[in-house]
């Protein structure tokens, strides 16, 4: 048995850091993480996409955050994202009702994800977006990036965080129509065409 001297602050070794993975994906996903919009609500839209690492390779056990606000640029401040049964303290799901713009989804094995909201409004200067925060193994902190949706090309060439990027990067924050009201949006932790991250300070 090693014994540690801590009786003085330089004796005492630092905890070794470690990756948010693979954890957070035991208790952390729930049922209906992905049905953010209430069933049959006119603004659904369905955003999907792959998290890749820098090799291109799908990471099957990621975790995607969305956040966004309504079709009005409100943030909605309804609860029951993640209502729990009383007797059991499993999850019941959403009452799908109420709009929390709040959703949590896990990937599968092939790294897909996806999930079904309303599209955000504009808020202030910015161009209508959906935050993202994204854990997976080999991160040492859980990442933040943006989901714009195409529509108006004035409107995102306004945008405050898109007008500083190059072409190149800022093609990585904004998804891809498929079929109306259905947007594709691949993450890439690293290497070629590696997703824009933001930092909060």
């Amino acid at each position: 048995m090693t014994k540690i001297d801590t009786s003085s602050p330089e004796s005492v070794l630092p905890t070794p850091s470690h990756t948010v993975g693979p954890f957070y994906g035991h208790a952390l996903p729930f049922r209906g993480g992905e049905d953010i919009a209430p069933v049959g609500h006119p603004d659904t839209v369905t955003v999907h996409g792959y998290v890749t690492d820098g090799a291109g390779d799908p990471l099957p056990d990621a975790l995607i955050e969305l956040w966004g606000p309504d079709p009005e640029g409100t943030l909605p401040t309804a609860d029951g994202s993640m209502r729990r049964d009383p007797s059991s303290g499993g999850f019941l799901g959403r009452n799908g009702v109420e709009f929390t713009g709040w959703g949590r989804i896990q990937t599968d094995a092939n790294g897909h994800w996806y999930a079904r909201t309303l599209r955000p409004g504009a808020r202030g200067r910015n161009a209508p977006y959906l935050s993202v925060c994204v854990f997976a193994r080999g991160l040492l902190l859980h990442l933040y990036t943006r989901i714009y949706l195409p529509g108006e090309a004035a409107v995102l060439a306004a945008d405050p965080l898109l007008s500083r990027l190059e072409d190149g990067r800022r093609d990585t924050l904004i998804a891809v129509e498929e079929t109306r009201g259905t947007y594709r949006f691949d993450i890439r932790l690293q290497g070629e065409g590696e997703t824009v991250f933001l930092e909060f300070q």
